[in-house]
């Protein structure tokens, strides 16, 4: 029997983890971070997808046999090639997931108007991975992207509510808006961003709404589990949770209170090439 296996290259993912467990309290999780080496927002194609890689590899070496990417840069510029070129060689039998398909897959249900922002890292933005996902389920819908560089390392800092950080925050509200007026909704497509949805509202007329993909990943991962029993029933149920960090387990328990209202104890991994 396996854990679930859940990464980010930071803090992030955690709220997609919290929501997945949420919905589905009875499995075993295993929650790691890269946090020495967050964030992956302005990293390469090619660093990321070595990140991702070394991290993904322990987490399937941990015997995982299902692990979800709960980063939007990691899942737009890794998660393919290592489905296609590393999981048959490599891992047989192994499945690797996103966040990027699940979230494309529903998005227009949420827009009226048929015009929609999007909101996420340097990475993310310009894999244009969102453009190409929501064109297969969409085609008709209108489709704005504008990159956030400051705001992971303004969370990750703790910093997000100061007069700077509003200010950051308005401007690029302000900036996705003027390029296209008729936007309704604005997806938040980077696992970070709903710890500052209450800022971002601030910013926002009353007809745009906000999406994050916590509960969208955590609905889409249990119809999912459902659609394939041969996986479900690989899953460990002891309702238990190990969290893993390759920073300092200090920092990362001190940074899980923003998520959880208390410190999670973490476990500190040193990762090698693989």
């Amino acid at each position: 029997m396996a854990s679930l296996g859940i990464f980010d290259s930071g803090y992030g993912g955690l709220t997609v983890f919290k929501a997945i467990r949420e919905l589905m309290p009875e499995y075993d999780y295993l929650y790691l971070g890269d946090n020495a080496r967050a964030p992956y927002g302005n990293l390469s194609f090619e660093t990321v997808y070595e990140y991702t890689l070394e991290c993904v590899t322990w987490l399937f070496e941990q015997g995982c046999d299902l692990v979800i990417l709960a980063c939007n840069t990691a899942s737009a510029k890794a998660l393919r090639n290592i489905q296609q070129k590393v999981l048959p060689e490599r891992f047989p039998g192994k499945k690797l997931l996103g966040v990027i398909r699940p979230t494309a897959e529903i998005i227009g249900n949420f827009t009226q108007q048929k015009h929609i922002g999007i909101l996420g890292t340097a990475g993310t933005i310009q894999s244009g991975s969102y453009l190409i996902e929501i064109d297969r389920f969409y085609p008709e819908l209108k489709v704005v992207q504008h990159a956030c560089p400051l705001w992971v390392p303004l969370i990750e800092a703790n910093n997000y509510a100061s007069e700077e950080a509003l200010a950051i925050i308005k401007s690029d509200i302000e900036a996705i808006l003027e390029e296209d007026e008729k936007i309704d909704l604005l997806l938040l497509a980077c696992t970070h961003y709903p710890l500052i949805k209450d800022q971002i509202q601030q910013f926002l007329p009353e007809h745009v709404n906000i999406i994050s993909q916590d509960v969208l990943v955590a609905e889409s991962l249990k119809d999912y589990l459902q659609r394939h029993p041969e996986v479900e029933s690989k899953l460990k149920k002891t309702e238990d949770k190990q969290f893993f960090t390759t920073g300092d387990p200090a920092d990362f328990e001190a940074h899980t209170f923003m998520f959880f209202g208390k410190n999670i104890e973490a476990q500190q991994v040193k990762l090698v090439n693989k």
